[in-house]
């Protein structure tokens, strides 16, 4: 043991190793290591390494791969413990495949273990086009939900991770995807610490993730990758983060090229660099070594950053004999397994949320119908299945197909595409609105028609990714494009009942469908299989439990201006007018009937944690899985708070008949508030709390008929500092 290098001693720590190993390069050598594609160092062994890897919602752009509904769908299963199981998965694909890739001498992008996921921003505006990568809305379910999909994918191994996640966009990001190279989001400190924060120090602190990457844009003047208040203050200093940071890709030459903050590229990488942002992702950081001829950049601060990235990579496993790593026996048939694709599937029905079912016309008896129309642009669209971010399915299931599998087998399935996505011809050469006369006589030759509307990544996604009209990703306005409303609604004269299936992976304004159509899904984009999951809830193979993590407005009018950072009249928490479909509100093909809220006290010192109980009944005539959230309003603040937030969430599965009893503790952070200087303190005062399968909002009530529990508490005592 004494003979080889400190390095390679797999008894020393990581970090020592680390330490040791960069000691050895020349300082050549530690900048080759801090671009995404590091070189190779063969007098060390150190082979070249790509750390540009995608697990968004399965293994990206990497070949074959099991693919999971896009992120804003997990979001809507309202379920920890199911994205800790999906992220599970995706590592252990992402293992088998990065094993077989290094078995070829596939060093290539999209083949390690440090993948850039998850998106922990804040989708605080429906326009922005990458909120389908968000988990929504409320800061409580991305943090909860962000934690365990990091958790699943980094594992639980004492010595090694399975992989490293990495929590993006660090910070303050949520579009305006055109503008964003040059953007100056603007926050107060209050909604920075309340909003925008929350969910990444909780990844930081409770999941441990092992990266970080900044967002392109500017927070409060300085570019988020080169921020001192970010990456430094917070990230580092105030939460002890120890990993590595990444920039976002070519985010490091807007320095200079769009935000003017600094004169040239050696300017840049040496205020990203002496910020603590290690890697670049892009080639600015071929100049680190100029700024240190130039004495903009020690080599020092260098090696903390190599010797961080170093440190990555061997608890990943990658100097190690496999032998002892764990994770490396993982057999390439894990990939893409039989059981894998189940469980996608089961994800999938889960996501699906139900926004509409008038006199029950859902779920469909398929021995009462003899034909059915599959109307609509997304109909046959492996495009609105998939999302951005995405790897290859080994096997696809459209709406259109799923319906096709699961009608019987004298069952007539009309289709008609009835109109482009978002053209007004599918066929250049031809009149306007060529598709439709097609849609009309589907539907009247047919005993009911399912509307398959809405949007896909080509339409709503990141900067440069899109392809269309919309230009940068971001939509204009809320309603359905081209001429789908057209459509819509000339089906609709038709007579014939019309289920909608929205497919997008964001909220749309469907006020007619609201007021006309008897039955709406929110589908978002579901999966490889997810048109057999659609198909499944339509003939009620299950009942859907989906909840809505976005709230659904009612006009574009009605929200603030897009480039506002201010909370003011945004999301659940503070908006003003009534939703169209709340947060948290999702339909059953069962009810629930709650009762017998106890509170353990209704006077707390301050610094107590509180705890209720509350009974859950399935009382309708389906098995369920039911959403029970908890909220908490605080009505002595002194300062300006949400009217309610969620603050608990427990998944029960019920059958006909059957109830339990769910708990929930209030821990005095989550009382908290945070005043207009950024401080987090507790006040005494009264508190309310709701809980039910909403929120406490009159729309929600109306819509599900089921009133909530509510309570109250008193927290007594001096004001309480507490850390944020």
């Amino acid at each position: 043991m004494n003979n080889i290098p400190l390095y390679k001693n797999e008894e020393l720590s990581f970090e020592e190793r680390a330490k040791d190993l960069v000691s050895k390069m020349t300082i050549l050598e530690k900048v080759s290591q801090m671009t995404y594609n590091s070189a190779q160092i063969k007098r060390l062994d150190i082979p070249s390494y790509n750390w540009w890897n995608e697990a968004l919602h399965g293994v990206a752009r990497a070949g074959v791969a099991t693919i999971f509904p896009q992120a804003i769908g997990m979001a809507a299963t309202f379920d920890e413990n199911l994205l800790y199981k999906v992220a599970e998965v995706i590592s252990t694909e992402g293992r088998a495949k990065y094993h077989e890739s290094q078995r070829k001498g596939d060093h290539d992008i999209y083949k390690g273990l440090t993948f850039w996921s998850p998106n922990i921003n804040i989708f605080r505006d429906p326009r922005w086009g990458r909120g389908h990568e968000t988990y929504g809305e409320d800061p409580y379910l991305t943090g909860r939900l962000g934690v365990a999909f990091i958790k699943g994918l980094q594992g639980n191994d004492k010595k090694y991770m399975k992989a490293a996640a990495c929590a993006k966009h660090f910070a303050v990001h949520s579009g305006p995807e055109a503008e964003r190279h040059s953007f100056n989001a603007i926050v107060s400190k209050k909604d920075l610490r309340e909003t925008y924060l929350p969910a990444f120090k909780e990844a930081v602190k409770e999941a441990k993730v092992e990266s970080v990457m900044g967002a392109y844009n500017r927070t409060n003047d300085e570019p988020c990758c080169g921020s001192k208040t970010l990456l430094n203050d917070i990230l580092r200093e105030e939460w002890d983060f120890k990993g590595h940071v990444t920039s976002d890709c070519w985010a490091i030459k807007d320095f200079h090229e769009h935000h003017r903050v600094t004169s040239n590229a050696v300017e840049s990488v040496a205020l990203a660099v002496n910020s603590g942002c290690d890697l670049n992702c892009g080639n600015m950081y071929l100049n680190v070594l100029l700024a240190n001829k130039e004495g903009l950049v020690s080599e020092e601060t260098i090696d903390k950053s190599v010797v961080r990235l170093m440190t990555t990579r061997m608890k990943l496993g990658m100097f190690d004999n496999p032998v002892n790593v764990p994770f490396a026996s993982i057999p390439y048939e894990e990939n893409d397994s039989k059981e894998h694709r189940e469980f996608a599937l089961k994800v999938s029905e889960k996501s699906i949320v139900l926004l509409k079912n008038e006199n029950n016309i859902l779920p469909i008896n398929k021995n009462k119908i003899n034909s059915i129309a599959v109307i609509g642009p997304n109909a046959n669209s492996r495009g609105a299945l998939i999302g951005n971010y995405y790897g290859t399915a080994s096997k696809y299931v459209t709406v259109l197909e799923g319906i096709e599998q699961a009608v019987n087998p004298n069952t007539r399935v009309y289709y008609s595409e009835g109109c482009h996505l978002y053209k007004d011809k599918v066929e250049d050469l031809a009149l306007t609105n060529d598709r439709i006369s097609e849609a009309i006589s589907m539907a009247e030759r047919s005993d009911l028609v399912v509307m398959c509307l809405g949007l896909d990544a080509t339409i709503e996604g990141e900067e440069g990714d899109v392809s269309n009209i919309y230009g940068a990703g971001d939509k204009q306005n809320l309603n359905l494009p081209g001429l789908q409303q057209e459509l819509l609604e000339e089906v609709y004269k038709t007579g014939k009942p019309v289920i909608l299936v929205l497919q997008s992976g964001s909220a749309l304004a469907v006020n007619f469908a609201d007021e006309n159509v008897p039955a709406i899904i929110q589908a978002w984009y579901s999966g490889a299989e997810g048109g057999k999951a659609i198909a499944s809830l339509l003939f009620g193979d299950y009942s859907p439990s989906g909840k809505l993590p976005v709230t659904f407005y009612k006009t574009t009018e009605e929200l603030p201006d897009f480039n506002d950072y201010s909370m003011k009249n945004r999301t659940y928490r503070y908006m003003k007018d009534e939703a169209l479909y709340p947060f948290g509100y999702g339909l059953s093909y069962t009810k629930f009937e709650y009762s017998n809220l106890i509170a353990s006290k209704f006077e707390l010192k301050s610094g107590e944690t509180a705890e209720f109980k509350i009974i859950v009944k399935n009382v309708g005539k389906y098995e369920s899985e039911e959403t029970v959230q908890l909220y908490l309003k605080d009505v002595d603040a002194s300062v300006i708070v949400p009217k309610y937030e969620l603050k608990g969430i427990k998944k029960t599965t019920l059958k006909p008949g059957e109830e339990k009893q769910v708990e929930f503790k209030i821990t005095p952070r989550q009382m908290a508030l945070i005043d207009n200087d950024g401080k987090c303190i507790l006040e005494p005062g009264i508190f309310e709390v709701f809980v039910g399968g909403s929120q406490p909002d009159v729309r929600s009530i109306e819509l599900t008929g089921t009133p909530l529990q509510k309570c109250n508490f008193e927290v007594k005592g001096n004001v309480l500092a507490l850390e944020y």
